[in-house]
């Protein structure tokens, strides 16, 4: 069994979504976790887990969008995260790189999304990009230390501090990539008992399938290079990852067995 452990399912059209899902499962994906990231669809994605068993999501606010939430919506999550299918706080964070929302908003709804984490006890799922250790700096302060670091393609500067913090470290297609050589050394390092792996679908397509849009089913290719790399098999890491998936996210029930 794999879990995608961070997916936008409510990024693809309506009448995608069926046809994404059934791929998924015929791939050996049982658990897809969808990303809350903006106001306007957090309903939306939490009535995509509602629909099947199988998917779980959370609610958040991406830093890209922080610039145009008020903080009214961040007092709304908590309400949100009282539903049965939701298992998260996030996306949240910071991104230095595009910086479509003033650095300080974003470090505004990070606080509140961390706050509102703890509150209602559940993991917070950060974003850092070009913010390291802006990141590690929030997540100290607030005394964070359940949640995962999704889509890490960064640095020991990020990766050593989380762990240290007690957090887990998702690993994306990013590490199937010709120039991720600095990525995959951190990988081999990272502790088995604290890895998930994603597809962060409909973004970064893993290598042999680099260029097209993203989905829950690709990722087996990053399973097949996680494995390769911690020198274990694609069911061993499966396994695992799904063992630290429902560990993490104590709130999703794992499926029951075929």
């Amino acid at each position: 069994m794999l879990v995608d452990s961070h997916c936008h399912i409510d990024f693809a059209e309506p009448h995608q979504r069926h046809g994404l899902i059934e791929r998924a499962r015929a791939a050996g994906v049982r658990t897809m976790l969808t990303i809350g990231t903006a106001a306007e669809d957090l309903d939306e994605v939490v009535a995509i887990a509602e629909s099947d068993p199988d998917i779980w999501a959370t609610v958040g606010i991406h830093p890209h969008e922080t610039a145009a939430t008020p903080d009214s919506v961040i007092d709304l999550l908590g309400a949100l995260a009282a539903k049965p299918k939701v298992v998260g706080i996030g996306e949240t964070g910071l991104d230095y790189h595009y910086d479509h929302s003033p650095r300080d908003r974003q470090a505004q709804c990070f606080h509140a999304q961390c706050r509102v984490a703890r509150e209602a006890g559940l993991p917070l799922i950060v974003h850092s990009r070009m913010a390291d250790a802006d990141t590690v700096s929030i997540l100290k302060e607030e005394g964070m230390s359940v949640g995962v670091i999704h889509c890490f393609s960064t640095s020991r500067v990020l990766s050593e501090p989380a762990l240290a913090l007690g957090f887990y470290i998702s690993i994306s297609g990013i590490v199937t990539f010709k120039n991720a050589d600095d990525l995959r050394g951190i990988v081999e390092e990272i502790p088995l008992d604290r890895l998930l792996i994603e597809t962060d679908a409909p973004y970064l397509a893993p290598v042999p399938l680099r260029g097209k849009t993203n989905e829950p089913a690709f990722i087996v290719h990053t399973a097949a290079k996680v494995a390769e790399l911690k020198g274990v098999s694609v069911a061993e890491i499966g396994r695992i990852t799904s063992d630290n998936f429902f560990r993490l996210f104590t709130k999703a029930r794992r499926p029951a067995p075929r």
